[in-house]
């Protein structure tokens, strides 16, 4: 709110009145400003008109033959000078020419411009008015669509050719109600052109970004002069500054009414009865004012507050991101999206649509946790973790963050070395999209169409399963911490393991082979201080389970996922519990949460986590962690926050992150309050291999794949490192990959029939009481006799004599 909003005095027009004397000065052209009951297309202060007049010029007298209607526009015209004026003297603007856009912010400056809303629909035209500082958008197709034309944009100026010829096609529409499907306020917002297209631009609020783009290079100048200028008539300052305090010891003079009765020849008597009355009216009103005045100052007082809050929301977003930016240099993190093709080409270098928005203006969730002044919540590529136990001998161990008291841990475990990138491709890869895809096999047998292997990454579901492992120096870590007494720090390593699994499933877009019923996996990696193995147990449902053995504890699951599909998007619910069992009796127990792909048909492909997952324990504590599902303008997505528990309920840590960076804690509730109140690292994501892969590998994955001689020679014929189809794809022999692809699913087929039959897991039993199924033993010890007669080839030939009911 202005100063000059409790003004309403009009000043003579007097030409000696020095407050209307023109200033001296050079020669600025200014935009003409048109009476309220006309639609005046924009020009733009920096265009020379012959309707323009200087600052010093006086205004142009009226014809003596101008008709009733044009002295009253006139009139209007008038009025309108007038009340500049008085703003003018007022407000004290620095020139004409503000006073003049001050008076078309106040009747509005609209036109359209077109705004991107998200990948799928792209760039949409809204109908946007500026007024009184605030830059509303409407939509002008749909059923919420406004109705413009010359009577709604009375009084306003219009920017841009095809805003007039919109106006002119709704000449005898009716005007609905006006309900904006945005707002964006000039005062705490920044603008900003676009360096590599002339016609767009874009308006930062503080939480998000808006783009928009101008039908030509003329209307982004006009657009962008008119919002610059209104934006410096409402400059940052404290609003304590807007009003000064009402005297409350005014006086009323009635020396005039007194003399005028006098003159009159009323008595003294009566004009003392008048006096009287006068000074009670007043008084009244008086007090009134007052009480308006005290509702006006409590309401500004509430408004300062929001400001400021916003204000410093702002201020902390900006310098935060200028922080990132300069730490990040010229080497932001590499992401390879080819397995979508979504993705815009025509962005600024900077400004990549990376958080596409809605029409709605729906409220993303912001945290200002995330800018505490940890290095955590930076997305930084070149800020990744290296792990102790990471396995590439070329990175620095970076154990600062390590605790003294477990700085042992995972330093005798041998060196084992491994790959560190994939085989080159030995073909070329062959583009393929869904649509040809779909129309190829318009009238077959679905359940006998095969997707190609461009849609798989070379791992299967079962290797997948020990990716989830890649960071298990936690369990070491909590293990270690349990030996020396503190449970506490034990739960918290072990709810950073929990969240870690996620990590490596941002930017894979391929999906996992799936495996065949009987299929087997094996990871001997005693760089890690662990061993691993997993069978698919079941194929109706499809379940996976899996067993794995480390320096102190014992890791098993078994997984089975429900899908629901949406159209556009499929969410994936996991059944199944995660079990983590320590050497001293400690059991851990949680589940998964809810997974969801978007973006399927159209747009830019990308996955998301999110519910809530309770890690319950046997002894002390408990902890529950809360996956926040990103919003579609989301711009700080992928956050975790939990807390653990004692037995009576007390928050005794809190913990901070995201799924694909890093977790934190803090003793206590999370206010800050309190001794060892500051903020830990628990876990860092591992830095992204040197030889980046079009599946988005990280150095662990890259592994997992992996077949030396050596190891060919001791695995069963069940494993999935021997899956043909699964090899030629990583081999780059993608049309030997899809012939035995086709071949194995073929196959496939005839799995659910030999379940039926009885057929039962090798290495794994159902378990009666809590239907899990569990590890029975005995694959490490076959696997050192190399004895394997009891396990099929099911990556094998079937015989054709070979049927099946």
């Amino acid at each position: 709110m202005r100063a000059f909003c409790c003004a309403s005095a009009i000043l003579d027009q007097n030409p000696t009145n020095p407050r209307l004397q023109p200033h001296p000065g050079p020669r600025r052209e200014v935009l003409s400003m048109p009476s309220s009951k006309t639609t005046t297309p924009y020009r733009s202060l920096s265009t020379s008109t012959s309707c323009n007049r200087s600052r010093g010029s006086p205004p142009q007298p009226l014809s003596s033959s101008s008709s009733p209607s044009n002295n009253a526009t006139a009139e209007n015209g008038r009025r309108s000078m007038r009340r500049s004026a008085t703003l003018e003297s007022l407000c004290g603007l620095s020139s004409f020419r503000e006073s003049q856009m001050l008076f078309a912010d106040q009747h509005g400056i609209s036109g359209i411009l077109f705004k991107w809303v998200n990948y799928g629909r792209g760039w949409r035209p809204r109908w946007f008015v500026l007024k009184e500082g605030v830059l509303s958008y409407y939509k002008i197709h749909g059923s919420h669509k406004i109705i413009v034309n010359e009577e709604t944009e009375k009084g306003s100026k219009v920017i841009g050719e095809v805003s007039m010829r919109r106006m002119s096609r709704n000449g005898n529409s009716q005007s609905r109600q006006r309900i904006p499907v945005g707002e964006i306020h000039l005062k705490v917002a920044s603008i900003r052109e676009s360096k590599s297209d002339d016609k767009k631009f874009s308006i930062y609020t503080g939480t998000k970004r808006v783009h928009l783009r101008a039908e030509t290079r003329e209307d982004r100048v006009k657009w962008m002069e008119a919002l610059q200028a209104v934006k410096e008539m409402f400059p940052r300052i404290s609003n304590s500054d807007y009003f000064v305090p009402m005297d409350n010891g005014v006086a009323v003079s009635t020396e005039k009414l007194r003399q005028r009765l006098l003159d009159e020849g009323v008595s003294e008597d009566a004009i003392q009865e008048s006096e009287d009355i006068m000074r009670d009216e007043f008084s009244g009103l008086h007090k009134h004012l007052v009480v308006l005045k005290q509702r006006q100052l409590l309401l500004i007082d509430t408004l300062r507050q929001l400001e400021t809050e916003k204000v410093d929301l702002e201020d902390t977003v900006v310098n935060e991101s200028q922080r990132q930016w300069k730490e990040q240099g010229a080497s932001p993190r590499l992401r390879q999206d080819k397995c979508s093709e979504g993705s815009a080409s025509n962005s600024d270098e900077h400004d990549r649509y990376d958080a596409a928005e809605t029409d709605e203006d729906d409220n993303a969730f912001f945290d200002t946790r995330d800018f505490l002044s940890s290095s955590s919540f930076r997305s930084n590529g070149s800020d990744h973790h290296q792990s102790p136990l990471d396995s590439d001998d070329e990175e620095s161990v970076d154990s600062e963050d390590v605790d003294p008291l477990i700085s042992h841990v995972g330093s005798n475990y041998p060196y084992v070395r491994r790959r560190k990138k994939l085989p080159d491709p030995v073909e070329k890869e062959k583009g393929i999209s869904l649509w040809s895809m779909i129309k190829d096999n318009i009238g077959k047998d679905l359940t006998k169409v095969c997707l190609p292997v461009y849609f798989n990454e070379p791992i299967s579901s079962l290797q997948k399963c020990f990716e989830e492992l890649e960071y298990s120096y936690l369990l070491d870590r909590a293990y270690e911490w349990g030996k020396q007494g503190n449970s506490l720090m034990r739960i918290l390593n072990i709810a950073a393991f929990a969240v870690s699994g996620y990590a490596s499933t941002d930017g894979r877009h391929c999906k996992p082979f799936n495996p065949l019923l009987g299929e087997t996996y094996e990871a001997d990696y005693p760089d890690k201080g662990l061993r691993f193995f997993s069978e698919k147990v079941s194929h109706h449902p499809m379940v996976v389970a899996c067993h794995c053995e480390g320096r102190g504890w014992k890791f098993w699951a078994d997984s089975n996922l429900k899908s629901k599909f949406w159209g556009r998007s499929i969410q994936l619910d996991p059944v199944g519990a995660l079990t983590l069992e320590f050497d001293d009796g400690e059991i851990f127990q949680w589940s998964k949460v809810t997974t969801s792909i978007y973006n399927l048909i159209l747009g830019k492909l990308y996955c998301d986590h999110y519910g809530t997952m309770r890690i319950d324990g046997n002894r002390e504590y408990s902890c529950k962690l809360k996956f926040k599902e990103q919003s579609i303008i989301d711009r700080n997505p992928h956050q975790v926050q939990g807390v653990v528990q004692d037995k009576n309920g007390k928050t005794v840590a809190t913990l901070f992150g995201k799924w694909d960076e890093s977790m934190h804690f803090m003793n206590g509730d999370g206010s800050g309050k309190g001794k060892g109140s500051e903020l830990q690292l628990l876990w860092k994501r591992s830095k992204p291999p040197k030889y980046q892969t079009r599946y988005n590998f990280s150095r662990f994955a890259i592994t997992l794949n992996e077949l030396s001689p050596e190891l060919k020679e001791k695995l069963p014929p069940t494993d999935s490192r021997l899956r043909p189809d699964q090899r030629c794809l990583e081999n780059g022999e993608y049309d030997m990959a899809n012939a035995e692809k086709l071949r194995l699913e073929q196959r496939q087929r005839q799995a659910r029939t030999m379940q039926e039959r009885g057929w039962k897991p090798r290495w794994f039993t159902k378990d009666k009481g809590s239907g899990t199924y569990r590890y029975i033993g005995g694959y490490w010890e076959a696997r050192k006799k190399g004895s394997w007669e009891s396990c099929p080839d099911i990556f094998g030939k079937v015989p054709t004599e070979q049927t099946f009911d």
